[in-house]
């Protein structure tokens, strides 16, 4: 039997009951497990990181953030039910979300809403959506500044053009998570959405073949991918994000390809935004350990399917940023991503001339970087010594890559114009992993501190994994209309 070691104590729920129950974070045979009982349903094993020792290397940069200042609900220590935002989360808003309807022109087998299943529609008035985003804009003690129009699928509404031009004058930065079928299918609305101002469109893309997308959607939806990528190609939209959700035997054979895609159209692709499979929603339960993969699972695809061009010293957690963001503050800058270190993992990728992948950590020492940022928000280094000591953050071999392009650009986005919204040059692809959870390996405490929030009608703020698992049936059915019924005017 091989040797384990108790990481930590939290608390979960069990995933027949959603009561809340103790869990124990073990390492085992070197992964991290979850564990837990509930006195009626028994006992639970999940895996909960897949590499104990990045979990050690990721829970270094493990940070607590003071959350909001105007909390929408006082905390009766009954988390996750009595989500407001309350007043004991640690972290503010960074992405929102905000569902404008239930409906959907897919009917996917991996599904967090359904109109047709769930027998009514849900879909927010114009009038409340703006009293969402006037709600998220109002959040202290810096506002919200990006907002994702999501679903179902938010392109079935004929007003969401309207919508995204009445977020963009409120001065968010703006997103739509789509499948793409309307918009690849309909130019004409296609061009409506852009020139309404989308900053970011979040395309369900789960590979490169039909046969991931056959399991995943029931059916071969990737040449509705390939045409909307098209028609964003001569309207001149360059703002895509392929969003992969990845369940291990369908599509993580994948992931590599998936990112030679991104860089073959990097024209109108700006990244890959990997979401491994959460087992809530329509997913099939039953496949819990036959599909389960996590973070640094995925990483390990991605090394493999790259010929090891990248590896899991190329990828950091989320909070790794927060020298970053607190240095970044000073030019308005509100973001601090205090996320745990187990919800994702990111980095920025350049292609060479000769085909290879190079990762920003492979050219930049992070640490130093993170390291010199610090000591400058502490006062204890200027910014003209900053500014001296940037170019030791820079690794031998890089200037063969491109630093001294990058060391240029990092030297505008500290000192110079550079738009601190868009930290990434043309030639550079954003590569990200979040993994949301499900009862199975709900963790308070990175509950806790989940930073992409979900704004509903009756005024509330709620995260992301606490929505999907407890409170979404309830406010759609609070906020819904049969589905025979007209739409409200």
């Amino acid at each position: 039997m091989a040797e384990e070691k108790l990481l930590r104590e939290t608390f979960s729920v069990c995933p027949e009951c959603g009561k809340k129950i103790p869990a124990k974070i073990v390492e085992s045979d070197g992964k991290v497990l979850m564990r837990k009982h509930c006195d009626e349903h028994g006992d639970f094993e999940d895996i909960y990181w897949g590499s104990a020792k990045t979990y050690a290397e990721y829970m270094k940069w493990f940070y607590t953030g003071d959350g909001v200042s105007n909390p929408n609900t006082k905390s009766t220590g009954s988390c996750p039910y009595d989500c407001g935002l309350c007043s004991n989360h640690k972290s503010q808003t960074i992405l929102s979300i905000i569902d404008v309807t239930n409906r959907c022109n897919f009917n996917c087998p991996i599904c967090f809403a359904n109109a047709n299943k769930a027998g009514y529609v849900y879909e927010p008035s114009k009038e409340q959506i703006e009293e969402m985003l006037d709600m998220l804009a109002s959040q202290k003690p810096s506002r919200n500044w990006v907002v994702m129009f999501s679903g179902g699928e938010p392109t079935v509404r004929d007003d969401l053009p309207e919508l995204i031009k009445m977020a963009r004058d409120k001065e968010f930065f703006v997103l739509i998570a789509t499948n793409g079928k309307r918009m690849a299918e309909d130019k004409a609305f296609c061009k409506k959405v852009v020139d309404a101002g989308l900053d970011i469109a979040y395309l369900q893309f789960d590979g490169v073949t039909p046969e991931p997308y056959i399991v995943a959607r029931g059916f071969n939806a990737f040449p509705l991918k390939t045409k909307l990528l098209q028609n964003f190609r001569e309207i001149g939209f360059k703002g895509t994000v392929l969003v992969p959700t990845v369940v291990k035997g369908v599509n993580d054979g994948q992931v590599g390809d998936i990112i030679r895609f991104a860089f073959d159209n990097i024209d109108v692709v700006r990244g890959v935004n990997f979401q491994p499979v959460s087992f809530a929603g329509r997913t099939d339960k039953s496949k819990l350990k036959e599909r389960r993969i996590t973070i640094p699972d995925l990483i390990d695809r991605i090394s493999e399917q790259t010929n090891g061009d990248l590896s899991q010293d190329d990828f950091y957690p989320i909070p790794v940023s927060i020298p970053l963001s607190k240095f970044l503050m000073k030019k308005g800058q509100p973001w601090e991503l205090s996320a745990h270190p187990m919800c994702g993992a990111s980095s920025y990728i350049i292609k060479t001339k000769e085909g290879k992948l190079k990762s920003i950590p492979q050219m930049v020492d992070i640490k130093k970087l993170m390291g010199l940022l610090k000591e400058a928000n502490e006062g204890k280094i200027g910014r003209a010594r900053l500014a001296m000591q940037l170019p030791g953050i820079m690794k031998p071999g890089s200037m063969r890559w491109g630093g001294a392009k990058l060391l240029s650009w990092i030297k505008g986005v500290f000192f110079g114009d550079e738009n601190v919204r868009n930290f990434q040059t043309p030639d550079m692809l954003f590569i990200g992993m979040m993994h949301f959870q499900d009862k199975y390996n709900l963790d308070l405490e990175r509950l806790e501190r989940c930073i992409v929030h979900y704004a509903t009608p009756d005024k509330r703020i709620i995260p992301f994994c606490t929505y999907n698992n407890f409170h979404r049936v309830g406010v759609e059915k609070d906020f819904s209309r049969p589905l025979s019924s007209p739409p409200k005017v």
